[in-house]
């Protein structure tokens, strides 16, 4: 009975990463209202089902629909991972060029301290 139920429970838990994967794929650099940091909790949770799941299943028992679904899911992992790198840097670029805005703006002509320090080279 164990078997079946943690079955059951492994299609579901695949079934909603691939979908919270899915939407985050889609929506992830398109959508200006999407909560990276929401969606990566609910992966966590769904990475951390599993873990405990397949804990408690023996390999053998793994149905081939499963492992299936596991290299398909693992592909879209793969390039999700490669969009949320991609979002990242974008993320640090735009917040480099505010700070670095900011640091003009307050800059009122006049030298600073460090600008008349000598240094030798």
């Amino acid at each position: 009975m164990e078997v079946v139920s943690n079955d059951h429970r492994i299609k579901t838990v695949l079934g909603r990463l691939e979908m919270i994967v899915d939407n985050e794929n889609q929506r992830l650099g398109t959508d200006a209202e999407f909560d990276l940091k929401v969606s990566n909790a609910h992966k966590s949770r769904c990475l951390y089902e599993l873990t405990m799941l397949f804990r408690s299943t023996d390999p053998k028992e793994l149905a081939v629909a499963h492992i299936d679904q596991m290299h398909h899911l693992k592909e879209k992992l793969a390039i999700n991972a490669r969009r949320v790198e991609a979002h990242l840097h974008a993320v640090r670029a735009v917040a480099d060029l505010l700070k670095n805005a900011a640091r003009e703006a307050d800059g009122d002509g006049t030298y600073t301290q460090e600008q008349f320090l000598y240094s030798e080279m």
